[in-house]
């Protein structure tokens, strides 16, 4: 697989997890339980947490939810990330509850001494700051310059609060630039990866349900990824938590910018004659979270076998009623259909 030259930017850490720079890609994700509720909201954060997610985010819609941050630090052990809108009172409390990021968008919680107290606060006690930039809410000053949230006023919003803070002596800065219109987002993050060197926070807002959600946030995060652009992020699903997780590290493994098992299969025709669609799902299932660096093949017959496969460290390649077994193109054996699984999971076990 070609390897994607990523684009440098700053490193800046939240909590353990450090983004940017030569840092691995995080995946993030978002629960919608009442953060107000502590309970129900930390079994979501347990959640993710076991499902792989790297960095938890909650929204913080009043003091409640806020005083609830120590809880959830106290009793788990990933990043957590306070999204405020409007009252910066609120983001001062989440500072000061030991949050290990605020997400603000600085325009719409006040004046600038407003912003400066959340600035200063952050920085007494190295949290940083993302600012989030949506298409739906641009300051009314760039949407009147632009008429619609086209990608150069997306760049100029961001790049608006970037110097807010930054004329407070703020630098610990995570930039979000998301739009539900795909390529509109993909041009605006580009625009502002050519211009700084902070960190960028990938996503495609209000994307949809599974299927959709997906299929949106693998065009535009995925194209801005092969950019090398991207430091973190969350491929935003009307759907369980947990399924964004899968998702974002999914995409990030076809890429080849994690390791993990990539299972490649046929589309299968009239000359398949096993069930390579059971048998390719019940692998992904089975070698979801194996950390191995392989390309395990599945193929339906001998055209799509170990020719075409030749590349994949193991595979096989239906017969009838029975798979070819192979390694690197070469076939080691003969397996019968009700045994390829097991086989397959016993020879991954060696590798």
């Amino acid at each position: 697989m070609a390897e994607i030259t990523r684009r440098k930017s700053r490193e800046v850490k939240i909590g353990k997890v450090a983004i940017g720079a030569n840092n691995a890609i995080a995946v993030q994700s978002m629960t919608f339980t009442k953060t107000s509720d502590k309970e129900k909201t930390l079994e979501q954060i347990l959640s993710l947490e076991k499902a792989g997610c790297d960095i938890v985010r909650f929204s913080v819609p009043d003091e409640e939810s806020a005083k609830n941050i120590s809880y959830f630090k106290e009793h788990s052990s990933i990043p957590l990330v306070a999204d405020i809108h409007f009252n910066y009172r609120l983001a001062l409390i989440a500072a000061q509850q030991g949050i290990d990021k605020i997400r603000i968008n600085p325009g719409n919680i006040g004046d600038r001494d407003r912003v400066k107290a959340v600035a200063d606060e952050c920085k007494k006690r190295g949290i940083p700051i993302r600012i989030g930039v949506n298409g739906g809410s641009l300051e009314k000053h760039i949407l009147e310059k632009y008429g619609v949230p086209c990608p150069e006023a997306l760049f100029e919003s961001a790049m608006f609060h970037v110097r807010l803070l930054e004329e407070f002596d703020f630098h610990d800065i995570v930039v979000s630039i998301k739009s539900s219109d795909v390529k509109g987002t993909v041009e605006a993050n580009r625009l502002f990866a050519s211009r700084t060197e902070y960190p960028l926070h990938l996503g495609v807002t209000e994307a949809g349900t599974e299927r959709m959600g997906i299929i949106k946030s693998s065009a535009g995060i995925g194209a801005m990824l092969l950019d090398g652009i991207g430091d973190t992020l969350r491929v935003s699903l009307t759907d369980e938590v947990e399924k964004e997780v899968a998702a974002g590290r999914d995409l990030l493994k076809s890429l080849g910018l994690i390791h993990g098992v990539n299972i490649v299969s046929c589309p299968t025709c009239a000359r398949t004659n096993i069930n390579v669609i059971g048998i390719a799902t019940r692998l992904h299932e089975l070698l979801d979270n194996c950390p191995k660096d392989i390309k395990v093949a599945v193929m339906g017959c001998a055209v799509n076998g170990p020719g075409e496969a030749k590349d994949a460290d193991i595979g096989i390649a239906g017969g009838v009623n029975d798979a070819l077994l192979f390694k690197k193109g070469e076939v080691i054996g003969k397996i019968p259909e009700d045994r390829v699984i097991e086989t397959l999971m016993n020879e991954i076990e060696k590798m």
